[in-house]
């Protein structure tokens, strides 16, 4: 039975629920529980409970997602065997712990780490956590000193026991490079990885840091990478990576267990004839594509009229026919192969074009006019050399050349004139050999020609793998602030170790039978969230009473939680 009592005290009431109930054969308090003044309780008679003062809002779904995966992936006890603590802050496992974690969720420059993990239910899994262990200052100071050897090392005792535990299928690996811009300055010492080459993205004015990677096909698992200099091509690049990663790759099985027999997809842009000789030598199985050029002969098959061509079953769209030819310095395998979507958007892209260049042939012509009639007089004249050149530039986009026919003529006469006319047996002809093709060379003599062109089509993994990094809302390469060559490798390796966790992190996912892609993922365990709701009493000696709630949560995001163990994760932290 249960009593509200007052008791009298200095001339104040104060009231207590008290529980009664027989002991001995008496009525006696068995518990009493303080309830304070009556105002300071009235409000739950009348069911308005109190207000809090105030609400903190931490991120809960993506960190509690990512430091389950950390931990699964033994990072830290690894990283910190390989480099000792030092005297003061963090261990070094857990600064690069939580800079891949960084780099997986929402990457921020050392300066803003701290502003971003107490944001986060993190703050409260290491009680050692403080503005001053997570300036820049040192968390350099813990991970600057790191060799390239202990970063291979590192990263190699973490496939060794990733591979195993997570089932990585390695029966097909995609190999692919891609290149970052920077802000390095032009006279920056510093290194020599920031050089000026190619870029990708357009920023060919700015210095780059190449990336190359080799990635499982099922399940975009990062294997192996290499950061190096900026300008070094693909083809020189892949052939020297490829003996570094058939070493690495006979290393990730334990003593006395054969690794699968796998196969190397790749892009016709490493092939060189060094390189296929390599491939022979180390003994591997491979499929890519060849240059158009280099096979003229297969490339000007009608896409049309040829007997040999038949439909490839699974392959909406796609026809194919197989040869042996030599290629590289040996008979190999060619897959030649048409696709509806391909010639669809190649010859939608000629159409653009030759628009443009018509337009741009068409401009250059009125000048020379205006020129020739005297309305132009200024400037250097042109000469039919310089007019050539120019209609050389104006047509250097791929193919034009061959359905664009230029005359300049008239240059006795001291100005030149030109002709230019759209030849459509040349555009014709585009259509019905080249557009929409592809030759493929494979060493699996025995595969159907499906199968050729499922694992080819299968390098596109990777070139999300690189548009993920590159994305500004999902990515994890940027921002990246430093200049020394060895900060860029140890970027280079929290960055990889970012996408080892998030494809941890996916894999849980997919095997709940949930298929969700990143920026989905990431946007659903983003809005999973820890309200602590702070309620202050008028005894200021007392600390502040905290409720903490998780925000309202969908059907897919509840799923989430439970697929990830999140609840039970929060416990843990």
């Amino acid at each position: 039975m249960q009593r509200l009592e007052a008791k009298r005290v200095n001339g104040h009431t104060y009231y207590y629920l008290s529980d009664w109930g027989w002991r001995e054969g008496k009525c006696r308090r068995l518990s009493q529980q303080y309830l304070g003044k009556l105002e300071h309780f009235s409000s739950r008679l009348t069911g308005a409970g109190p207000t809090p003062a105030y609400a903190e809002v931490f991120e809960l779904g993506r960190p509690l997602a990512l430091w389950s995966a950390v931990q699964r992936a033994e990072l830290i006890p690894l990283a910190d065997q390989l480099c000792p603590k030092r005297q003061q802050g963090l261990s070094p496992g857990t600064y690069l712990a939580l800079a891949a974690l960084n780099r997986a969720m929402q990457p921020v420059s050392k300066r803003g780490f701290w502003d971003w993990l107490a944001g986060t239910v993190l703050v409260r899994a290491l009680p050692e956590l403080c503005a001053e262990a997570l300036s820049s200052q040192r968390f350099w100071d813990h991970l600057a000193g790191w060799e390239p050897e202990k970063i291979r090392a590192l990263w190699k005792g973490l496939l060794e026991r990733a591979v195993p535990r997570e089932g990585i299928d390695l029966s097909r690996l995609c190999y692919d490079g891609t290149n970052f811009y920077t802000f390095i300055d032009t006279f920056n010492v510093h290194n020599h990885l920031a050089q000026r080459g190619k870029n990708k993205q357009g920023r060919a004015n700015l210095r780059q840091v190449s990336y190359a990677l080799v990635c499982a096909a099922r399940g975009q698992w990062p294997l192996y990478y290499e950061v190096y200099e900026g300008h070094r091509n693909d083809s020189r690049q892949f052939g020297e990576m490829l003996g570094r990663f058939a070493t690495f790759y006979a290393g990730l099985a334990p003593a006395g267990t054969p690794l699968p027999k796998t196969t190397l997809v790749f892009d016709k842009g490493n092939n060189s004839a060094a390189n296929f000789a390599l491939i022979d030598a180390l003994g591997l199985d491979y499929v890519g594509a060849v240059k158009l050029g280099e096979v003229a002969e297969w490339a000007g098959v009608s896409n049309t009229r040829d007997a040999r061509w038949e439909a490839c079953p699974g392959l909406e769209g796609t026809k194919a026919f197989r040869v042996e030819a030599q290629v590289y310095g040996r008979p190999r395998t060619l897959v030649v192969s048409w696709h509806q979507g391909l010639f669809e958007a190649q010859w939608a892209t000629v159409q653009i074009e030759l628009a443009r260049a018509l337009r741009k042939l068409g401009e250059l012509q009125q000048s020379l006019e205006r020129r020739h009639q005297g309305e132009v007089k200024g400037g250097k004249a042109p000469t039919c050399e310089s007019v050539q050149k120019q209609c050389r530039e104006i047509l250097h986009r791929e193919h034009l050349s061959q359905v664009v026919a230029t005359e300049v003529a008239g240059c006795d006469s001291g100005v030149p004139g030109l002709n230019y006319q759209v030849q459509p047996e040349g555009l014709e002809r585009l259509r019905d050999t080249v557009l929409g093709k592809n030759v493929l060379v494979t060493s699996h003599g025995g595969w159907t020609e499906t199968a050729v062109i499922e694992a080819y089509r299968s390098q596109f993994l990777i070139e999300e793998i690189f548009q993920q990094m590159k994305d500004r809302d999902v990515g994890c390469w940027w921002p990246m602030f430093h200049w020394t060559d060895r900060m860029i490798q140890m970027h280079g390796l929290y960055c990889t170790i970012a996408l080892l966790l998030r494809a941890m992190v996916g894999r849980r996912v997919r095997e709940a039978g949930v298929e969700l892609s990143l920026p989905r993922l990431w946007a659903e365990l983003e809005q999973v969230r820890e309200v602590v709701n702070v309620y202050e009493g008028q005894d200021t000696r007392k600390p502040p009473v905290r409720q903490t709630v998780w925000s309202k949560l969908t059907a897919l995001q509840e799923r989430l939680v439970v697929v990830l163990g999140l609840r039970g994760e929060k416990r843990s932290v």
